[in-house]
Order: C-alpha cells, then sequence, then structure tokens
C-alpha cells in the first residue's frame, strides 16, 4: 500500500484544527510533546499506525534540533504533504514564540512574572501524568518481546545512572537491533505493536508507504529553497544594519547550534549560556535561569530559550532601531533560524527514511532505537519529575554511576498534591487532557492567589 503524495489523507482543515490543539498541549519538553502527539495522532484519531509513528520519531531522534516539532513536521507530510508539514511544525512552535515574546515582555518591564510562573507551575504537574501515561502506552505497544523490554531498561540505565551521551545510547541500540536481527530474527517478528487494542486501523497503517519518489533533482531543489529560506533574513539583516551588528551576530550564532543540537536541547544549551553570558554578554547568569525556567514552562521545544537570549541582547544593544523593535527583531530571527531546518532536515529526508520502510536491516536498527526511544522518554520523565516535585538536585558520583539524585528536603508540597491529582484525573477519572490542563492551571494561579 501507498499514500498518494497529492492526496490528502484527510481533510486539510480536519488537520489545521488537531495541529492547532495539539499546539496548545506541548508542555514538558520532548517527552510530554511526543506523548501528546501519540495520545492524539495514534490512539485518540488514528490517523496513523504505531509502527509508522515509531519510524518517524526513530528518524527524527538522528537529527540535530527538536525532534518532537521534527516528528510533527514528518506526521503533518504523511498526512496532507508539504503544506501539511509546514503547518504542523509552524504551529507546533507558534504557541511558546508568543507565550515567551510575552513573557520576556513582562521581564523587562516588571521584572516580575510570578503569576504566570504560578500558572505553569500548576501545569507542570499535569504534564507528569500525561508523561507517565504515555510511557506506559508507548511501552505496551512497541515492547513486544522481552529483549526490546530489556534493551529500553539498558537506555533508560544508561542515560539516568552513567550519564551516557545521548547519541551513543541511539547508536548503540541501532547497533544492537541490526545485529539481533541477524542472529535471532524471530525476536522480530513477535508483534506488530498497533491493533491489539481492537480499535479501527490507522488511516496510514503500519505497512504504508509514501509515494513521493526520491531523487537528486528533488533533493537538489529542497536544499536550494531551504537554504535560500534559511539564510536570506540572515543576509539580509547583514546587508541593512552591518555585519558588526547584534543581529548578524545572533543569527550566525543561533544557526550553528541548530545543527548541533543532538541529544535535545539541554545538551547544547551549556554551551549557549556560556557564550551568551560571558562571551557576548548578551544576560547575566541569573537571567539565563528565568529564561530557562519560562522555556521549561510554556508551550513548545525547550531550545525556545534562545528567543528570551537573543531578545534580551538586542534589547540591550539595538544599534539604529529602537530597544523594542532591536528586541522583536532579534528574537524573531533567533527563533527563525533555530526551526527553519528542521523543516529542511524533513522535507529533504523523509522520501527516502520512507524508502527504507522495507528494508529488513535498516528496519532492525530503527526498531532498536524504538525499545530505546521507550528508555529515553522514561528518563525525560525523571527528569522532568525531579525538578518539577524538588527544589534542588545534586549529582552522586560513585565509579561509573553518575546520577542526579534530588534533595528529599527540597520537596514541593504544591506541585506534589497537583500531581497525585493529575494523576487521579489521568488515570482514574481519564478525563481529557485539556481538561486536565486547565483545572491544573487554575490550581497553579490558586496558590498565589489566595492568602496564606
Amino acid at each position: 500500500m501507498t499514500i498518494e503524495a497529492t492526496r490528502d489523507v484527510i481533510p486539510f482543515r480536519q488537520a489545521v484544527r488537531a495541529w492547532f490543539l495539539i499546539s496548545l498541549q506541548t508542555f514538558g519538553g520532548p517527552a510530554g510533546q511526543i506523548a501528546v502527539m501519540q495520545r492524539t495522532l495514534v490512539e485518540e484519531k488514528r490517523w496513523i499506525g504505531q509502527q509508522r509513528f515509531n519510524h518517524a520519531l526513530n528518524y527524527c531522534m538522528l537529527l540535530p534540533g527538536p525532534e518532537a516539532q521534527q516528528l510533527a513536521i514528518y506526521v503533518g507530510w504523511l498526512l496532507n504533504g508539504t503544506r501539511g508539514g509546514l503547518v504542523a511544525g509552524t504551529l507546533f512552535v507558534l504557541p511558546g514564540m508568543l507565550a515567551l515574546l510575552a513573557l520576556s515582555a513582562v521581564y523587562l518591564l516588571w521584572q516580575d512574572t510570578t503569576v504566570v510562573t504560578a500558572l505553569f507551575a500548576g501545569i507542570a504537574p499535569a504534564v507528569l501524568a500525561i508523561v507517565a501515561q504515555a510511557v506506559i502506552r508507548v511501552a505496551k505497544r512497541s515492547l513486544t518481546h522481552p529483549f526490546f523490554v530489556a534493551l529500553a531498561v539498558a537506555a533508560f540505565a544508561a542515560l539516568a545512572l552513567f550519564a551516557v551521551p545521548f547519541p551513543l545510547v541511539v547508536a548503540a541500540a541501532a547497533l544492537v537491533g541490526w545485529l539481533v536481527h541477524r542472529l535471532a530474527p524471530h525476536v522480530f517478528k513477535s508483534g506488530n505493536g498497533h491493533g491489539s487494542d481492537g480499535g479501527p486501523a490507522p488511516l496510514i497503517p503500519d505497512d504504508a508507504l509514501h509515494h513521493a519518489q526520491p531523487s537528486w533533482r528533488s533533493a537538489g531543489k529542497i536544499l536550494a529553497i531551504g537554504l535560500l529560506v534559511w539564510w536570506v533574513p540572515v543576509a539580509a539583516v547583514a546587508l541593512l544594519l552591518g555585519t558588526d551588528s547584534v543581529f548578524t551576530t545572533q543569527g550566525l550564532f543561533f544557526s550553528g547550534t541548530a545543527l548541533v543540537t543532538f541529544g535535545g536541547a539541554y545538551a547544547v544549551l551549556a554551551f549557549v549560556a556560556q557564550r551568551a553570558v560571558e562571551v557576548y554578554g548578551w544576560l547575566t547568569p541569573g537571567e539565563m535561569v528565568r529564561g530557562l525556567a519560562m522555556a521549561e514552562t510554556t508551550p513548545g521545544p525547550l531550545i525556545m530559550v534562545v528567543q528570551f537570549v537573543a531578545f534580551l541582547g538586542a534589547y540591550r544593544d539595538p544599534g539604529a532601531l529602537t530597544p523594542w523593535a532591536g528586541a522583536l527583531l532579534g528574537a524573531l530571527l533567533t527563533t527563525w533560524v533555530t526551526f527553519v531546518p528542521c523543516f529542511l532536515f524533513i522535507f529533504l529526508g523523509a522520501p527516502y527514511v520512507e524508502k527504507l520502510r522495507h528494508n529488513t536491516a535498516i528496519s532492525a536498527a530503527l526498531t532498536g532505537i524504538t525499545a530505546s526511544v521507550v528508555g529515553i522518554i522514561a528518563n525525560l520523565a525523571l527528569y522532568f519529575a525531579e525538578h518539577t516535585l524538588f527544589g534542588q538536585t545534586f549529582t552522586w558520583a560513585w565509579g561509573p554511576f553518575n546520577a542526579q539524585v534530588p534533595e528529599l528536603g527540597t520537596v514541593n508540597p504544591v506541585a506534589l498534591v497537583i500531581t497525585v491529582a493529575a494523576l487521579v484525573m489521568t488515570f482514574v477519572l481519564k478525563w481529557p487532557m485539556l481538561r486536565i490542563l486547565g483545572i491544573c492551571a487554575l490550581l497553579g494561579i490558586g496558590t498565589v492567589l489566595l492568602p496564606g
């Protein structure tokens, strides 16, 4: 079965509405964002099969940049072609971009975001419950053999207990998957990972291939257009405002960081913070921490924090522009060069990845990555839980072990209570996600507004 490249799998307007609703729920970093798409696209709407979803996610895990946004672009492309990918990827970051712009302005005007922070502090525990549900559901559908369970546990342990770099974990999982397929191919025939829940068949079945034919000519066209779209704004800023302006520096610097964000935003944020604070002087260390807190509690990828960095840096060194105009230009240019490469990577590579669906060796390697993804999401959930429920963590090192451990005395009782309430609403009452997020957000605001 193939998916026609020129035919919408679902009506385009229906897809736009769905991506808009998903974009409002993209809290909690990649774990929460993947959980939202898993729940909405695979389980509720059944637009795509579990293995197709995993196959797309595996490719995105190999790319630099925010894998959740790249997954949205990939699935949008499968459902509605190029325009579907553009809409899905744009809507995925739009709410977070607007929210962080507003918070950045509030920060500069009043230096106080207490109520807004309290709102998102209520949302964070809700995301914990959503991520926990996603880990369980993805594990049930993807870990169809004890070998895959062991691989997921090994990936989690490597990240959580031994601080193994993320790219090494993914590469090792791919290699192990390929080796096991050669030595014990029966392991990969133990289940299909979808359809066991008794629901209707997805619109894009697990064995479906996209009809787009990859070619050097098509790839060259996509590459040329992508590079022009990516770099023309940077060139325009350099010509109009000077090559030594803060805007040109930010455009070049954040274009570079967009190419090295393997392993998620945290893998590159230490470098960004060091350069932004110590080399360029765009903001102070305390402001970098505040910006990271804002990015962690607003929708969209965590790497969106670079928008806050650019906003403050350009506000303080606007050149010929007014401070507010400079701040807006710096923030928008930085957002552009950070996320445009994601579209290029997907539109360039997805047709080739689709053709590898039935290549048994490649599929085995990607299936190994699928199993490790369960452990990776679980590790992200653990990290998010530690920083939501506790005020401080410390590094525990002993021999080869290297783990982040929470300071038990810094537990946040309010976050703990809201987390328990969110778990009850998710697993016992089985309420819709938006209702849970809304109630938890109100609980968070209540902690600030109520006396005492």
